[in-house]
């Protein structure tokens, strides 16, 4: 059953990525077509750089024919560049304040011990690093500030990759708990993939970035890296989705690990549960409360 006070949390990563590459969710509805899908940050940089015919920038080397996303967003774009960067990124982390509070609450899959707690805080941690990477980098403009920007531009992807591998470690081990959870799995994997698919790009990018003459394969894969990101931010969605289904309670009741008025009701349960094979849990109580004899003070 779906459980409407829940529904809206997998809405946060929805309009992280949307703000990042493409708000198709967010649709003025057209009378002969329905919805008209509205691009978001990365699409609208690209398909600007496209109309104005591929102009040659300031920041760009000599023989560079395509441009870095920073390049583009040091120019007339840098209002959208900034404003982008900081909605997609606060967004992400409200997601995933989201699933550490859900986990919490128990209405996603519970943490069992502290060294998932541990790795959860450390992933937001990470998170908020590559944050502050992210929208400072889109603030000190390549063309201004072109140390400062690099410098946090590695920032912005350490942190995220850092911060994923981290969640990974907390998912293989809550993987263990609840294997009957496939969505824990798939999560586990896609968040794997984007971690070894980042790093491989991210260390292309670097060297062919700080490089002479390699500058259009490194702008390549700076957008390859910024698209793959956005799969990243979807992931949330499908972690986030399982909290407004209230079978997740249900498993959690099952392990133990859920406080309140279910866990309750699951207690009586069990003690019903064993009244019915002869256990009777009223004269067990009612024993252990009986007053023991003092013993000795030499014991």
């Amino acid at each position: 059953m779906i459980n409407l006070k829940y529904a809206l949390f997998w809405v946060l990563p929805l309009v992280s990525a949307g703000t990042w590459l493409g708000q198709y969710f967010l649709c003025k509805p057209r009378h002969d077509r329905g919805l008209t899908p509205h691009p978001g940050m990365l699409l609208a940089m690209f398909i600007t750089w496209e109309v104005e015919g591929s102009p040659q920038y300031v920041s760009m080397e000599s023989g560079q024919n395509i441009a870095y996303i920073s390049d583009i967003g040091a120019q007339g774009l840098k209002p959208l560049f900034i404003a982008g960067c900081c909605v997609t990124t606060i967004f992400l982390d409200l997601s995933f304040a989201a699933e550490r509070w859900l986990r919490h609450t128990g209405r996603l899959a519970k943490n069992m011990g502290t060294a998932e707690k541990v790795l959860s805080g450390l992933s937001i941690v990470f998170a908020i690093a590559g944050t502050c990477g992210l929208i400072l980098l889109s603030i000190f403009d390549t063309v201004q500030h072109p140390r400062l920007h690099d410098g946090f531009l590695l920032l912005f992807i350490a942190g995220y990759v850092i911060s994923a591998i981290f969640i990974c470690a907390e998912y293989q081990r809550l993987g263990v708990h609840f294997r009957q959870h496939r969505i824990l799995r798939a999560s586990f994997w896609m968040k794997l993939f984007f971690i070894i698919i980042e790093i491989f790009l991210a260390a292309v990018f670097i060297g062919t970035s700080f490089s002479k003459g390699n500058k259009n394969v490194a702008a390549i894969f700076e957008w390859v890296i910024a698209i793959i990101f956005t799969f990243y931010v979807f992931t949330f969605f499908v972690d986030l989705l399982p909290a407004s289904r209230d079978h997740q309670k249900d498993a959690n009741l099952e392990l133990g690990h859920v406080d309140g008025p279910a866990n309750e009701r699951h207690s009586h349960g069990y003690a019903a549960t064993n009244g019915a094979h002869g256990f009777d849990g009223a004269a067990d109580i009612a024993y252990s409360q009986r007053p023991k004899p003092p013993m000795a003070q030499n014991y």
